[in-house]
């Protein structure tokens, strides 16, 4: 094009006057300079390079892959990293943000619990090989280990002094100091303790056990302080409301609601399956609940009416979390985790992952949702949250740390 423009102008010059041929080839040179800086503007614009599209809520953010599927529930640390247990016998700490691997650490069976985070970060983990392991949260170096004599299911939880207290299928909970891992008492049911402990105002503990029964306990000395029997194995751990009622499900089927004082019984409903979810309660005092009948409920926590129903394809032993907007999340065996709106029960949206979403939802600071599956995978998803409800019980275990601690009333 150039060399055209060239060409153009000598034979102009030469069919010109002197004076006018000159004007004429500064201005067509003036032309051709201005042609290919344009030329240049558009090569370094790169039109057709795509842009990313902002992420929407109920899309995935990233996936980390484990070896095994993930039952574990993931808990989140103060620096925004991610822990979680994988049946391939490891605990992974994960960035929250990038989805990198920062450590992992092996114990000697399978890792069906959640994690607790207690003081200075320190994270705590129990395994299918009869120990319970306190780690470094910024390096995974173990601190210390503590043998029980049966596989450990549970989620410790850890009350305000820093003592642990987590259950074994030995039948026993135990309390055990998180600094230097000495048990410091244990209690003896009738059966194995899968549930995970949780830890009233008053220092009491409460957990469920195979025996069909839920225990009260002194959290300093291990006396009992009551216990309440259901029709079925509890294996649903218990959720505390602001006025102390404990709420906890049974393979009988039902929900129950309790008094913290006396364990006299408030209230049951009834649903058409076992309940393994654990209670997530709201800032207006709506419990919800899983069901193995396939069905996620809302129910009036004073009354134990129900409010609604949703229903899933498959069992939902995933305990619920409810976000700071109102949308509580569940993750069911139909391999989707499902948000909900807490009103009127109607879906929001879906989230397909690669198999059962067993595991339950952990909500972070900024709203996004982390959930592992039995396809091998903890997942990141959008929402348009900005964090949890400000409520006594928005997930399992109270808060993402997964302490199973009431909160002090403010």
């Amino acid at each position: 094009m150039k060399a055209v423009m060239i060409g153009l102008a000598l034979f102009l010059v030469m069919g010109c006057g002197r004076s006018d041929a000159k004007k004429l080839s500064e201005e067509l040179e003036a032309r051709n300079k201005a042609w290919e800086a344009e030329v240049e503007a558009l090569s370094n614009a790169r039109p057709n390079e795509p842009t990313k599209a902002k992420a929407t809520a109920g899309s995935k953010l990233w996936e980390f892959i484990t070896e095994s599927a993930v039952f574990s529930s993931p808990v989140i640390g103060p620096d925004n990293t991610l822990y979680v247990g994988s049946r391939d016998n490891n605990l992974y700490a994960i960035n929250g943000k990038s989805a990198g691997k920062l450590w992992q650490f092996e114990t000697g069976g399978e890792v069906w619990c959640s994690p607790t985070i207690g003081f200075g970060g320190t994270v705590y983990i129990g395994s299918v090989d009869k120990k319970l392991y306190a780690l470094n949260g910024k390096t995974g170096d173990k601190l210390w280990e503590f043998e029980t004599k049966g596989s450990v299911s549970s989620s410790p939880a850890i009350g305000p002094d820093g003592t642990l207290y987590v259950g074994s299928d030995d039948n026993k909970l135990y309390a055990i100091n998180s600094k230097s891992g000495v048990m410091l008492w244990e209690f003896e049911t009738e059966a194995k303790v899968f549930s995970s402990p949780a830890i009233g105002l008053d220092g009491a503990v409460y957990v469920g056990s195979f025996d069909k029964k839920l225990y009260a306990i002194n959290g300093k000395t291990g006396g009992k302080l009551w216990e309440f029997e259901t029709g079925g194995p509890v294996n649903s751990s218990p959720a505390i409301g602001p006025d102390g009622t404990v709420y906890v499900g049974s393979y009988d089927h039902k929900l129950y609601a309790l008094s913290s004082k006396t364990g006299g019984k408030l209230w049951e409903f009834e649903t058409g399956e076992r309940v393994g979810s654990s209670p997530a309660i709201d800032s207006g005092g709506t419990v919800y609940v899983g069901s193995g009948d396939k069905k996620l409920y809302a129910i009036n926590g004073k009354t134990g009416v129900k409010l609604w129903e949703f229903e899933t394809r498959d069992e939902v032993y995933s305990s619920p979390a409810i976000t700071s907007d109102g949308t509580v999340y569940v993750g069911s065996a139909d391999k989707k985790l499902y948000a909900i709106n807490s009103k009127s029960g109607v879906k929001l949206w879906e989230f397909e992952t690669g198999d059962m979403a067993w595991s339950s939802p952990t909500i972070g600071p900024d709203g996004t949702i982390y959930i592992g599956s039995y396809d091998k995978k903890i997942y990141a998803i959008k929402t348009d949250s900005t964090g949890p409800a400000k409520s006594p019980w928005p997930m399992r275990g109270q808060n993402a740390q997964r302490t199973g601690r009431a909160p002090n009333k403010e």
